[in-house]
């Protein structure tokens, strides 16, 4: 057999080139084969994913076997033996073997290909969409960029001029237009005028109808709006020689006034006032309005709308800061004319005051003086007279300067601890000798609780008393008035006729409440709101009773306020009489001694009424008023020598004069160098003269002032007899005398 299949012939023809050919093609194809697997095995090894690594293997046994197959071929194309066949055979079998296996692998491969085939095409449409939104993204932060740019351009200025004029400028140049303007509402809000443009190209303050639809349109939405380059607010270029004109857009821009702001409550969120922004792309070009365009149009428009909020609100704040400003210095040219005025008055009631303090001194103590002496009853009656008259025109002095310095505010409340018991005991006293000329009873009532020791304004409070009784006595011809004086309970303070009244009790503080009845010729209900008024009176109460200033109860009442009280009058008509109330606050105090209320003021003993011997020396510059004093002084039995300065005074004065009473016409004149100088002579305190000053000044800080440079105490005049006496036993007694009434 085998010498059989050594003899068998190709069944081809024998064609020595052809197959020579074929021979060189078998072997680089099989070559070609065999190079692959090497490939194949490299993605083996990188493969780690079943089943592709066992395709891999079967792809790889598929080339191998293809490569093999090629190679055996070529021992075919001669004589070859059996076994060249069955080699040759079987490879092709196992060849046929491993190409269906591979082919049956492939059907479960091929879906998962094409899923990956799908994830690759999701993928790639995914990026595409990824870098569209980058490029949005982009776009955006170009906008933005465009955005800051000019929102710090718009901003940089306040001035609404150069705000408009610089939107335009910057939105021409960033979004490259042909040309921009403006519209503003004009006042009557029925037209549109044009006011600013890029270009120039247009005269400004051209006007348009508000009501057109292209007007509306825009106004009716915050978006930017294309509108046709026709409308009447886009011709505003040439139209010669441009094919094809450019996309228009329009945009609102909300006018925010001052008046949409409210103090107390929000601005309102929306205005019926806008001014129309209208932009131009170049003509005879293909370009469009892009979306990011039309957002920066939208944001720019809203920046602008700010903008001019602010610079309206600058404006109005710069016009009110110019107003406040006029206000201011007219309120301070006021201030200083008011300043001027009340340094003119008060220079003007100080000389006064002195001017007519000085001859009323001269007349009471002459007059007092003259009442002394042996008079026929006419003659003392005239005496009586003129002292009344003189003590009246006194009292209206001393009212007048006390209201004047209560309205400056510059009258200050005198706080001590006094004797209140014995402040109204002394009011009775005073007033006792006045009432029974006139046949009245008067009579004192003091609550048990009422304490006999306070704290508060000794003088004013007497003041108050005195001005309230006087006034009961003056009106009333017969019958009787009763004082009443008791500590006021908390429940009792607020009165509904006094509703601006608000007590404020407190732990070291308490309420007094005194009551002056009378049984006068009463007020009528119309005459009640005039009683507290200065210079004014009850017609009824002047016409049977004349005289007085009607300062006394305007005063009283603004005492009583100082005091944080509160005063009224009542009556149930002419001739029913009436009653007077008010309220005071003082303080606590505990019960002291004598010895321990150093600033309280105690009655002098009356008991020495000649002073004999005593060498005093009078210092008066004014003749009348030097006698007049001089007068007292000798006839209460004192040596007295008079000079006329204050240098004649320390050439006279020696040891043996032991009071020195010296006339203080203002101050700050020589009479604080002459008191200096006078410490300075006597350097000894037993040596040294007690310097009592005579004065016209009723302020506090006057009196302080004599006090401090060395004088021992202060007489306000004019001066009687009495109040001489007085005042010299005091200051022999406590080396200290302050009789400022």
């Amino acid at each position: 057999m085998m010498d059989s299949c050594n003899c068998i012939e190709p069944q081809w023809p024998a064609d020595e080139l052809l197959m020579k050919y074929q021979y060189i093609s078998d072997f680089f194809i099989a070559l070609a084969y065999f190079s692959i697997p090497l490939e194949l095995i490299y993605f083996v090894k990188k493969s780690a994913v079943f089943p592709y690594r066992w395709v891999l293997v079967q792809f790889g046994a598929f080339i191998v076997l293809c490569g093999a197959t090629h190679l055996i071929n070529l021992w075919t194309f001669n004589v070859h033996t059996r076994t060249v066949a069955i080699v040759m055979t079987t490879a092709k079998v196992l060849t046929a073997a491993v190409s269906c296996a591979t082919a049956l692998m492939l059907v479960h491969i091929i879906p998962d290909l094409l899923s990956v085939k799908t994830r690759e095409l999701f993928l790639k449409n995914k990026a595409a969409e990824l870098d569209r939104e980058m490029g949005i993204i982009r776009t955006q932060e170009e906008t933005g960029r465009h955005v800051r740019m000019l929102t710090h351009e718009i901003r940089s200025t306040l001035n609404r001029h150069t705000i408009l004029k610089t939107t335009l400028v910057e939105l021409g140049r960033t979004l490259g237009l042909e040309e921009c303007a403006l519209w503003m509402p004009t006042r009557s809000g029925l037209e549109l005028q044009l006011s600013y443009t890029l270009r120039h190209q247009n005269p400004v303050g051209f006007t348009v109808p508000i009501q057109s639809p292209a007007i509306n349109q825009v106004f009716s939405t915050n978006r930017a709006v294309k509108i046709s380059p026709n409308s009447p607010v886009a011709r505003l270029r040439p139209a010669s020689g441009k094919y094809m004109l450019g996309e228009v857009v329009a945009v609102r821009v909300p006018l925010l006034h001052l008046s949409n702001f409210q103090i107390y409550d929000w601005p309102e969120l929306t205005t019926k006032r806008y001014a129309l922004m209208v932009l131009m792309l170049p003509s005879d070009s293909a370009r469009q309005w892009h979306v990011h365009e039309l957002e920066l149009v939208e944001v720019v428009a809203d920046q602008v709308a700010v903008a001019l909020s602010h610079a309206a609100i600058l404006e109005e704040s710069m016009r009110a800061r110019d107003l406040l400003m006029e206000q201011n210095v007219a309120l301070d040219l006021a201030r200083r004319e008011a300043e001027t005025a009340v340094r003119a008055r008060n220079d003007f009631l100080a000389v006064m005051n002195h001017e007519m303090r000085t001859p009323m001194h001269a007349i009471i103590a002459l007059s007092s003086l003259l009442q002394e002496t042996d008079l026929t009853p006419e003659q003392r009656l005239m005496v009586e007279t003129i002292l009344k008259s003189s003590n009246l025109l006194a009292t209206l002095i001393n009212d007048v300067l006390d209201l004047s310095r209560l309205e400056d505010g510059s009258l200050e409340l005198d706080t001590a601890t006094f004797n209140l018991h014995a402040l109204f005991k002394e009011v009775l006293n005073l007033i006792r000798p006045v009432a029974s000329v006139k046949r009245l009873f008067v009579t004192l009532s003091l609550s048990s609780d009422l304490p006999e020791y306070a704290i508060g304004d000794e003088k004013r409070l007497m003041q108050i008393i005195l001005n309230i009784v006087g006034n009961a006595v003056k009106f009333s011809k017969e019958g009787s008035i009763s004082i009443s004086a008791v500590m006021a309970k908390p429940d009792s303070l607020r009165d509904p006729r006094s509703p601006d009244f608000f007590p404020i009790p407190g732990d070291n503080s308490f309420y007094m409440r005194v009551q002056v009845k009378d049984t006068g010729i009463g007020i009528s209900q119309q005459d009640i709101p005039k009683l507290f008024t200065k210079f004014a009176e009850n017609q009824s109460a002047t016409s049977r009773n004349p005289g007085g200033s009607g300062l006394g109860l305007a005063i009283c009442k603004r005492f009583v306020n100082l005091m944080e009280g509160n005063i009224w009058v009542e009556s149930e008509g002419v001739g029913k009489g009436s009653t007077a109330i008010f309220y005071v606050k003082l303080g606590y105090t505990a019960r002291l001694n004598e010895s321990r209320l150093p600033h309280m003021r105690l009655p002098a003993k009356l008991g020495q009424t000649s002073f004999s011997g005593l060498k005093v020396l009078v210092i008066d510059d004014n003749g009348v008023s030097r006698t007049a004093t001089r007068g007292l002084l000798m006839h209460l039995g004192c040596d007295v020598t008079t000079v006329s300065s204050g240098e004649d005074c320390l050439q006279v004065i020696t040891k043996e004069h032991k009071v020195v009473f010296m006339d203080v016409s203002l101050p700050g004149s020589d009479s604080y160098n002459v008191a200096r100088l006078l410490q300075e002579k006597f350097p000894k305190r037993h040596e040294k003269p007690l310097i009592v000053a005579l004065t016209g000044h009723t302020d506090k800080s006057a009196k302080e002032s004599l006090l401090r440079v060395g004088m021992d105490g202060v007489i306000l005049k004019p001066v009687s007899v009495e109040k001489m006496r007085v005042a010299l036993s005091e200051l022999l007694e406590h080396k200290k005398v302050l009789h400022d009434t």
